[in-house]
């Protein structure tokens, strides 16, 4: 175990000081944001505070949950920094054809040729002066800008349906052009060479031929250095799997469930209704994700319901995403208030306090969503908006009152795991090493959502970007897997099919192998954000090391299912066990799979912000941690009531409907959207792969629409396992015998 411990701390220590020391680069080598944009001349394009107004004004309809900025963010509309350099590239081009006497589309490739040339040596020339804080344009580029800036201000105050964009989203002028220096200075980084280089802020992305963003020789170099570490990295783990394997069973199984008759404790008992608050948010979360994907196809309605004038996309979104977050987030913290007595003691006050917390957590939510509303829909003004509405930022989108209100709670949740996990942690006896690593992984999980008190209201994007993904990233792929393996290992030893002692060795040796490629893989989302080159290189090969552990998940769903049949009593931790079961394939399938599908940079140059990306996020938030979620429900709840008798045609279908709609909605729908998605940014230009001109074409239409047939499959599954808690909880169930329990 020291050894192991030692290993451990090295990996964590490592790697949070390399992550640390890119993240001081990219404080230093962040894309500037300038106080004014000139023309040669002096004339004001845009004057000083208007970047960071315009930030406010895109923060207000949603930010990242209505299009996209650097690829981050929602699918209908368009990535804005994509369409607005596009579009400005194709004014300038369009006004020096008209000043040789020709239409730039019809000209022959040679003079196309030619202006592109021209246009390239143009706009990737580095005009900034630090010294003054301005960005200097010539002439024509700035009436391109002038027109793109017209255009803006008419969509976004007339709205467009292919976008899901609602009327009067911005009718103020000022705010308008406000928006426009946002989305300009987006895209002047996204096609200005670095300072002595000859490669964008955001390493040439997006793909845009006209002005010369192609991959960069990192790009494809890195790419392939990932795959041979994918490969060498699976053949090794593979070889010390296979040497080092044994059976951690004990000697002699329980003849009897050591849980049946168990006396839960007062603080369990007030953990239930925590899982009824799960359940609610659950549904929630599927009729705002049934909202959402049809807002797709219908722009602004509900099958003729006009939705979007109570509701817009950007605020269905939202609550889609953020509701995710927090139902699972809310059933992995009340397993831990329901399992950590059985392991420590019942505190004194401990059930008091865990109804003050399940009031902070009714408060944050509702309160977090109420805000995210009212600021979509208008009703504060700016600073309303950064405090109780909607930081803009995907995952961490509740206000900044909000998210303090949360570590607040979080911070709680730490201290009452801690306090009933004392005795234990004092104790040195098997499970020790258990208790500690359950008691880092709490700690973790209180304390990395600090991260997102890095994206201030007017931080650089790409300093905020860094500060997101340590929450998204680091918070939930990170140290959530970390408790849960902990959680899983925990679970079977208290039942007696794993040893202690092999199962805190098991659980700090895969803590050591995730965060090994994890810590640092949050790089890979990083890429393209005005980030340097050395984010390129440690995060495609450290996401590539993330994906070899997960190849050999297949084990984990073996040894879940071999525990369902390794003693008759545990026919009663038959549906828990495979909702861990659908973990480990959802791991191997979203995380692994999909997830490696779009992280080498090649891939994800082009498939970043696709429908590519959405089949992963799907397959692999809900795939592995929403399962593991509902399997902790159902394992905790059998817990606080181990006599109870599972509603076994109900669970079965909740289980398979599930699983399969989930599977049909990322395969029949999502995924062939995404790589038709790719082609078109391969081929053309990302601009085009996010347009309305394609999105809006009768194939992909089409695929859209199948969408409804996982959808419904996954939403009836849902609905029937909501009824099974209910029936659980709230209903009476027959006992079950001792030798069945």
């Amino acid at each position: 175990m020291r050894r192991l411990w030692i290993s451990l701390s090295l990996v964590l220590l490592i790697s949070f000081g390399v992550l640390l020391w890119v993240g001081s680069r990219i404080y230093q080598l962040a894309p500037p944001v300038p106080d004014r944009v000139l023309t040669t001349d002096g004339r004001v394009v845009f004057g000083p505070g208007e970047v960071e107004a315009g930030q406010d004004v895109w923060r207000s309809f949603g930010g990242m949950q209505l299009g996209s900025i650097w690829g981050h963010g929602a699918y209908v509309a368009p990535d804005w920094t994509a369409d607005w350099l596009h579009r400005e590239l194709i004014e300038i081009l369009e006004e020096w054809g008209r000043v040789d006497g020709i239409d730039y589309a019809h000209a022959s490739l040679e003079h196309q040729a030619t202006l592109q040339q021209r246009l390239r040596t143009m706009i990737r020339a580095n005009t900034y002066d630090p010294a003054t804080n301005t960005i200097t344009v010539t002439d024509v580029r700035a009436r391109a800008i002038e027109a793109n800036t017209a255009y803006y201000a008419e969509l976004f105050s007339k709205g467009r349906s292919e976008y899901a964009l609602p009327p009067d989203t911005v009718t103020e002028p000022a705010r308008a052009h406000a928006l426009a220096a946002f989305f300009f200075w987006s895209a002047w980084a996204a096609s200005t060479d670095r300072p002595r280089d000859t490669v964008t802020f955001t390493s040439n992305w997006p793909h845009e031929p006209l002005i010369g963003n192609r991959p960069t020789p990192d790009l494809i170099v890195w790419t392939g250095v990932s795959i041979l570490l994918l490969l060498g990295g699976i053949a090794a783990l593979g070889f010390w799997h296979a040497a080092r394997r044994k059976d951690d069973a004990p000697e002699v199984l329980p003849e009897h469930d050591p849980l049946h008759g168990a006396a839960p404790t007062r603080s369990q008992l007030a953990t239930v209704k925590f899982f009824w608050v799960v359940c609610a948010l659950f549904l929630l979360q599927i009729v705002m994700g049934i909202i959402t994907a049809h807002y797709g196809v219908e722009g602004n309605g509900l099958f003729g319901i006009a939705l979007a004038k109570v509701l817009p996309y950007s605020a269905a979104r939202s609550w889609h995403v953020q509701l995710g977050i927090f139902w699972i987030a809310t059933a992995w913290l009340a397993a831990g208030l329901a399992i950590a007595p059985s392991i420590g003691c019942e505190p004194r006050g401990q059930r008091l306090l865990v109804n003050v917390l399940f009031v902070a957590l009714v408060l944050v939510v509702g309160g977090s969503l109420a805000g995210q509303l009212l600021a979509i829909n208008g009703q504060l003004d700016a600073d309303g908006v950064w405090w109780f509405g909607h930081t803009g930022y995907e995952y961490i989108d509740l206000g900044r009152i909000y998210q303090y209100g949360l570590l607040v709670g979080l911070g709680l949740w730490v201290v009452l795991v801690a306090r009933a996990l004392w005795p234990a942690l004092k104790r040195r006896d098997a499970q020790r090493p258990l208790v500690v690593m359950l008691l880092i992984s709490t700690v973790a999980i209180g304390g990395f959502f600090f991260a997102a008190l890095g994206a201030g209201r007017h931080t650089n994007l790409a300093i905020a970007e860094y500060w997101r993904w340590w929450v998204v990233h680091l918070w939930v792929e990170g140290f959530f897997e970390v408790f849960a393996t902990v959680i899983i290992a925990f679970l079977f030893a208290r039942l007696g099919l794993v040893r202690y002692a092999a199962a805190g060795r098991a659980s700090v040796l895969a803590a050591t192998i995730f965060l090994a490629g994890g810590v640092l893989g949050t790089l890979h989302h990083l890429y393209f954000s005005g980030t340097p080159t050395i984010a390129l290189s440690l995060g495609s090969v450290f996401s590539a090391l993330e994906v070899v552990p997960l190849v050999f998940l297949g084990y984990d769903g073996w040894e879940n299912w071999r525990h369902t049949r390794s003693t008759p009593w545990m026919k009663a931790y038959k549906w828990p066990l495979y909702f861990f079961i659908a973990v480990a394939f959802w791991n191997v399938i979203g995380a692994g799979l999909f997830g490696f599908m779009i992280n080498p940079p090649i891939a994800l140059y082009y498939m970043q912000g696709l429908n590519t990306t959405a089949v992963h996020g799907h397959t692999a938030l809900f795939g592995v941690y929403g399962m593991l979620g509902l399997g902790l429900i159902l394992f905790t709840v059998k817990s606080v009531r181990p006599n109870l008798v599972w509603p076994e045609r109900t669970l079965k279908f909740a289980f398979w409907a599930i699983n399969i709609g989930l599977g049909a909605m990322a395969v029949i729908s999502v995924l062939p959207v995404g790589l038709l998605q790719t082609w078109a940014a391969i081929d053309v230009g990302y601009w085009y792969a996010r347009s309305s001109e394609f999105m809006q074409s009768e194939p992909l239409q089409t695929l859209r629409w199948l969408r409804v047939i996982g959808d419904t499959v996954f939403a009836l599954g849902s609905f029937a396992f909501v009824i099974a808690i209910a029936r659980m909880t709230l209903g009476r169930r027959p006992a079950a015998p001792a030798i069945n329990a």
